[in-house]
C-alpha cells in the first residue's frame, strides 16, 4: 500500500517542477520577449484547446501529457519560431492521439497549424503493414510534408529533443531503438537543416543513452585530461580578443568544451584513442563584416601557431545547409590544440538556427534570408526525384545514406563547383551534372589525369566525363556510387533492361508455346489479344511478355487463352523447346547446383521474379512441379562464360596450387572462386575451383591439362 502513494507524491512533485518550468505561464513569459500580445493570446487559446483533448491522459514518467506538446513549443520558443509553429507545437499529438480531424483543426486554428500537425502526425495501423513499414512510411510522410512547409520538421525536432530528454522512465530496449533512430535521422536532418543547437543535444543524449558506458567513461577521461578548462578557456579568450582589438577589429571570443559524441566520432573515424584527439576545446570569434573574417584569422595564426592542414574556407564553398564559416587549428597554451571558427553575427545566427533563421529574420521585419530554406528545398526536391518512387523501406534507407554530408567541392571543365558526399565517384559526379551524362560515361580524367570510374574524388579537383553513344550504366557501380540519385538512376535503368530482355524473351517463349498448339502467330496482333488480356487482367501484350519473362506466368497456359481453354491446362511438352543463345541476360538464370553448360542436355524451372533457371536434365537437387518445367535446347550459335565447377584431389606438396592454376590459366580459363577442405585421409587434398568455361568441349580442355599434372590422382566435374 505504501507504493502507490509514494509513487503519487513523486508524480506530483515531478508535475509541479515540470509546470514551472513547461507550463503556459512560463512559455508567455518567453513569448513576450518577441512576440506581440495578439499572437500570445492565440498561443494560450491552442493550450486550453489541446489541454482540454488530452484531459486524462499521462506521459509513462506520470506527468499530464499536455506539458509534452507545451515543452515542445518552449524549445521552439527559444529558437523565436513564429505562433504559427508554437500553436502546431502544442497541438501536434492532437490528430493523432485524440481523434480530432484535421478539418476540424483547420477551422479552429487555420489551414496551416492543421497541415503542420498532421505532417507530424504518424499513419494509423494499416493491415498486413509491420511497425517498421509503418515507421518507414510515417517518416516518408513527414519529409512529403516537410517539402511543403519546413516548420513541420522544426515540430518533429523538437518533439524528438523533448522525448529524448525524458527517455528515462522507459524501458532500456525501448531507449536503444529511439536513441538509435535519433542517431540514425534525427540528428542528421537537424545538422543538414544547419539547427546545430538541436543537433548537438539529440546527438549527445542519443550516445549516452544508447552506449552509457563508453559515454561516462570519455566524459569522465575528457575532464580528467583538460583539468581546470575554464582557466584555459578564459586565457585564449583574453588574449585573442586582445589582439584582435589592438588591430581595430571588433569581435567577440567565445570557447566552449567540444560535445562528447564529437569527440567520439573523431576517434571512431580516424581510429584515434582519446589521448590523441587534442582539439577538445572550441572557440568562436564573431566578427561584423566578411573582411574581418579574413584578417581575423591571420591575427589568430599569428597569436597561435597554426596546425598544417586543419583550414577550412566555408564562407567561398558553404556547405550544403548553408552554413559559412573559416575553420583554423592552433596550438593554444599548455600545447593543447584547440578549434578556432571565425564568422560574422550573421553567419553564426545562420549556423547556430539554420532554417529557424528563416523566421527570426522576419519576425525582426528584417529581409528574411532564405538560404538555408532554399538550401533545405532543393535537397528535398532532389530527394523526392531520385528516391521518390522507392519502397518505404527502401527510401528510409536512401535517405539514411543521403543524410550524412561529409563533403567534397569539386569542379566542372568550365568551373562551376560540384558538392558531392565524401568519396563519391566521377559516376556520381556525372549523375549530378545530368541523368544522360551518368548513363553514357564510361571513364574520366580527374586534374587531367585518366582515371576509373571509381575513384573516389578529393575536394578541389577538375572532373571532366568521357562518355560513349553506346555505354550504358553498369551494375558495379552501385558498389561504389555515394549519392542517392546516381543509385536510383542506376536501379532504374537496370530494372527497365531486365524489363526489356524480360519481353523479348516471353514473346520468342509465347510463339514457340503458339506453334505447338499449331495455333498462327498473328494471334498477337492487336485486334486478337483483348479477350486474352481481359482475362490474364493485365494491360497490353507486353504485360504478358513481362509476366511470362520472368516467371510469373507459364506460356504454354498463357498460349492456351488463345484458343479460349484458360484453364490449367499444360500444353504439351513435345513441341520444340525454347533455344539458349546465352545472350539472354537478367532474365535468364543458370543454376549453381548443377552448373549448365553449352553441351549439357537442359531444363528450365520457371521461378517467379529470377525468369528461367536452366538446369542440367539430371540435376538432383532441383524439384520442381512438372508444370514449371520448360523444355530447353543450346543453340547452334551459342555465345558467352559459363560458370562450373570441378574438384581436384591431388598430393598435398608445396606448388601444387601454383601448378593447377597454371594449368587453367593456359587453358584460356578464369578462376571464379577456390577452396581448399581438409584433408580427403593421408596426404592427399581436394581443391574445389569455380571456372569461367565457354562450353563441354572447352572444360575437358581444361581437364586434360590438369590431369597431365605428376601430383594429380582425379579431377571431376562437381554439380
Amino acid at each position: 500500500m505504501e507504493l502507490p502513494v509514494i509513487h503519487r507524491i513523486s508524480t506530483a512533485l515531478r508535475t509541479q517542477r515540470v509546470a514551472r518550468e513547461f507550463g503556459i505561464e512560463a512559455l508567455s513569459r518567453v513569448l513576450e520577449e518577441y512576440m506581440p500580445e495578439e499572437q500570445i493570446a492565440e498561443v494560450r487559446r491552442a493550450h486550453e484547446f489541446g489541454a482540454r483533448l488530452h484531459a486524462g491522459q499521462a506521459r509513462s514518467s506520470g506527468e499530464p501529457y499536455i506539458y509534452h506538446p507545451l515543452a515542445v513549443a518552449r524549445i521552439l520558443a527559444g529558437l523565436r519560431l513564429d505562433h504559427v509553429t508554437l500553436i502546431a507545437a502544442i497541438l501536434h499529438d492532437v490528430i493523432e492521439d485524440t481523434g480530432i480531424s484535421r478539418d476540424s483543426l483547420a477551422l479552429e486554428f487555420g489551414k496551416d497549424v492543421a497541415e503542420i500537425v498532421d505532417g507530424v502526425s504518424k499513419i494509423g495501423k494499416i493491415e498486413g503493414m509491420t511497425r517498421a513499414e509503418r515507421q518507414a512510411e510515417s517518416f516518408r510522410k513527414l519529409l512529403l510534408a516537410m517539402a511543403q512547409d519546413l516548420r513541420v520538421i522544426l515540430v518533429k525536432l523538437a518533439d524528438r529533443l523533448h522525448n529524448m530528454r525524458t527517455l528515462g522512465s522507459m524501458e532500456s530496449a525501448k531507449r536503444r531503438r529511439i536513441s538509435r533512430e535519433t542517431l540514425e535521422i534525427y540528428a542528421p536532418i537537424a545538422q543538414r537543416l544547419g539547427i546545430h543547437t538541436i543537433r548537438i543535444e539529440l546527438e549527445d543524449l542519443a550516445f549516452e543513452n544508447l552506449y552509457p558506458k563508453r559515454y561516462s567513461v570519455l566524459e569522465r577521461t575528457v575532464k580528467e585530461q583538460m583539468g581546470d578548462t575554464q582557466k584555459l578557456i578564459r586565457e585564449v579568450e583574453q588574449k585573442a580578443s586582445a589582439a584582435l582589438k589592438a588591430e581595430g577589429i571588433g569581435a567577440s571570443v567565445v570557447g566552449r568544451e567540444k560535445n562528447i559524441y564529437s569527440v567520439y566520432q573523431k576517434m571512431r573515424r580516424k581510429k584515434l584513442r582519446l589521448l590523441k584527439v587534442m582539439d577538445l576545446l572550441g572557440f568562436r570569434v564573431i566578427v561584423g563584416k566578411l573582411d574581418d573574417c579574413y584578417r581575423a584569422l591571420g591575427i589568430v595564426h599569428h597569436v597561435y601557431k597554426p596546425v598544417p592542414g586543419e583550414f577550412d574556407d566555408y564562407i567561398a564553398n558553404s556547405k550544403s545547409n548553408g552554413y559559412q564559416s573559416l575553420h583554423t587549428a592552433c596550438i593554444g597554451p599548455g600545447g593543447h590544440k584547440i578549434e578556432v571558427q571565425i564568422r560574422t553575427r550573421e553567419m553564426h545566427h545562420i549556423a547556430e538556427n539554420g532554417i529557424a533563421a528563416h523566421w527570426q529574420y522576419k519576425l525582426g521585419d528584417r529581409n528574411a534570408n532564405t538560404a538555408p530554406q532554399a538550401r533545405a528545398r532543393e535537397w528535398l526536391n532532389n530527394l523526392f526525384d531520385s528516391i521518390g518512387g522507392s519502397s518505404s523501406m527502401d527510401f528510409i534507407e536512401h535517405v539514411k545514406v543521403d543524410l550524412f554530408p561529409d563533403e567534397v567541392y569539386v569542379f566542372t571543365p568550365k568551373g562551376q563547383i560540384r558538392r558531392l558526399p565524401k568519396n563519391a565517384s566521377p559516376v556520381d559526379f556525372a549523375y549530378a551534372v545530368h541523368s544522360e551524362l551518368g548513363e553514357r560515361c564510361v571513364a574520366a580524367r580527374v586534374d587531367g589525369v585518366l582515371e576509373s570510374l571509381s575513384t573516389p574524388l578529393r575536394n578541389g579537383q577538375t572532373v571532366e566525363i568521357i562518355t560513349s553513344r553506346h555505354a550504358r550504366p553498369n551494375a558495379a557501380w552501385l558498389n561504389f556510387v555515394k549519392t542517392a540519385k546516381a543509385r536510383t538512376s542506376i536501379r532504374s535503368f537496370l530494372k527497365d533492361q531486365k524489363e526489356d530482355e524480360a519481353i523479348r524473351l516471353g514473346r520468342r517463349m509465347l510463339e514457340i508455346a503458339l506453334r505447338d498448339l499449331k495455333i498462327p502467330p498473328h494471334v498477337l496482333k492487336d485486334e486478337s489479344t483483348a479477350p486474352v488480356l481481359h482475362a490474364l487482367q493485365l494491360k497490353d501484350m507486353e504485360e504478358v511478355y513481362v509476366a511470362i519473362g520472368t516467371g510469373e506466368r507459364l506460356a504454354p497456359l498463357v498460349a492456351r487463352y488463345f484458343l479460349g481453354e484458360g484453364d490449367n491446362s499444360v500444353a504439351s511438352a513435345d513441341g520444340r523447346p525454347l533455344a539458349i543463345e546465352g545472350t539472354e541476360g537478367l532474365v535468364l538464370d543458370y543454376a549453381r547446383c548443377c552448373y549448365p553448360l553449352p553441351g549439357d542436355e537442359i531444363r528450365g524451372n520457371v521461378s517467379v521474379g529470377r525468369g528461367i533457371v536452366v538446369h542440367r536434365v539430371d540435376c538432383r537437387q532441383a524439384k520442381a512441379r512438372p508444370q514449371d518445367w520448360v523444355p530447353l535446347a543450346w543453340s547452334e550459335n551459342v555465345l558467352g562464360d559459363y560458370f562450373t565447377e570441378i574438384r581436384v584431389k591431388a598430393e598435398n606438396r608445396r606448388g601444387l596450387l601454383a601448378e593447377v592454376t597454371a594449368e587453367i590459366a593456359g587453358a584460356e580459363s578464369s578462376i571464379e572462386n577456390v577452396q581448399m577442405p581438409d584433408r580427403a585421409g593421408g596426404e592427399a587434398i581436394e581443391m574445389r575451383f569455380v571456372l569461367s568455361v565457354k562450353s563441354r568441349i572447352h572444360l575437358a580442355r581444361v581437364l586434360r591439362r590438369i590431369r597431365r599434372i605428376g601430383s594429380v590422382e582425379r579431377v571431376t566435374r562437381g554439380g
